[in-house]
Formats: C-alpha cells, structure tokens, sequence
C-alpha cells in the first residue's frame, strides 16, 4: 500500500467498507481455485500486491480498513495497537473473534510519528491541597537533585498514579497523546532534567528519561470478516 493512501486514510479518518458491486476497472481477475482453508486465505492475502480488492473480488468477503495510532510502545490496549507497533507489514494475523464472528488482520502499511521516554510522580491535588503538594514537590525534587533520593524511590514512596509499579517509568509516550503544556516543556528540558507540571489532576513531577525518538506511531490494517 502506498504511503499516500495511508496518509490519506488517516487525515481523513476513514473507513472503507466493502461495496456490493465492483467498482469499475478495480476488478482483480479470479484465480483458478478460491481458497478455503484459513491458512490458504492467509497465505494468498500475503501474496497479493492489492489485499482489499483480493478480497473483494476472489474471496468475496466483508471488510474494513482502519487506522490505528499507537500511543505508547508498550501497555497496550489490545489486539490492534499490539499488532500495530509489534506486526509486520503485509503479515495476516489471526483469526480472532469468537465463532460466526471471526476475522483475519492483515498489516498493510506503516507510518513513524515521535515517542517521548518520560518518568513521572503524581501527586493528585484531590488528596493533598495545592500549597501541600507544592511543598512536597520541591522537598521529592530537592531529594533526587542532590543525589539523596533516587526518582524510582521517591515514585514508589509518594507516586498517586499508576507508576508505582514502574518505579515512575511511564515508557515511550507518542507525540500528541501528551498534555500540550507538559509536551511543551519535554522539547524544552533536556535528557536528565526534573521539572514539575501542573494539571487540573494534580502536580506532575517530570524527568526527561531520553532523547525523543522515532518509531511506528500509525499502521493500517485491513480487517477481514471470515
């Protein structure tokens, strides 16, 4: 798939199912013998150099295309991010779904998009009144910057959120899935750098874990209906 009609896809946040009737000139010549068995479907669906319209036009079966965006490179929210970051282009996973409801996923392009690697500790506002929590930042900060304190401690100590269990790591995050202000002031730290943030949930204090990266950030997948 070419990386215009992905980009296209995306932008406009599309859709596309298949039609009762071929468009005309985008009918693919049927083969001598249609496949039956789901490995075959599998392997002349990775064989096609057009998917949807193999499936359109030989196999004959309902479809979608979807754009996936992957927020993080790990934790995923299920079957699509993970086969979104993780899968192979042109690779047919499945089936999945339970019985009269299985589908086939095939990966037909990939896009990059740029990953932050951040730790947090959260401190949530609704416990703690702001002049409180404001204090116990600068005194966590004051601790790791003068080598008192590590960050992975003082998250297992005074984290709210979920990181206690990472010792504050929150992983590669995707550009955009930050809140602007704390997006803001990731560009403008530097690797290694403690800085705290405020949220209507409360204080955010922040380390700079890396330097941005590039990785998968969009995938689009064809989804066949079996």
């Amino acid at each position: 798939m070419k990386l215009y009609m992905f980009l296209f896809l995306f932008l406009a946040g599309s859709t596309l199912r298949a039609q009762t009737k071929p468009a005309r000139g985008t009918t693919v010549q049927p083969s001598s013998s249609v496949p039956t068995t789901i490995p075959q479907i599998k392997a002349e669906l990775e064989r096609s150099p057009n998917p949807l319209l193999y499936t359109r036009d030989i196999l004959k079966k309902q479809f979608k295309i979807d754009t996936i965006i992957v927020s993080r490179t790990r934790h995923f929210n299920g079957i699509a991010d993970s086969l979104a970051y993780n899968g192979k282009e042109k690779k047919v996973y499945g089936p999945y779904g339970p019985a009269g409801r299985r589908y086939l996923v095939q990966l037909l392009s990939k896009a990059p998009n740029q990953f932050y690697h951040l730790n947090q500790i959260f401190i949530d506002t609704a416990i703690f009144r702001r002049r409180v929590a404001d204090s116990l930042a600068d005194a966590i900060i004051a601790k790791i910057r003068n080598g008192s304190a590590s960050f992975e401690q003082m998250a297992q100590t005074y984290s709210m959120g979920g990181e206690t269990a990472t010792k504050g790591d929150l992983g590669w995050i995707a550009r955009g899935m930050l809140q602007p202000t704390i997006e803001h002031e990731v560009l403008v730290h530097k690797k290694g750098d403690v800085f705290k943030m405020w949220s209507p949930a409360g204080l955010h204090i922040i380390r700079k874990a890396d330097d941005p990266k590039q990785d998968t950030g969009f995938a689009l997948m064809l989804q066949i209906f079996l």
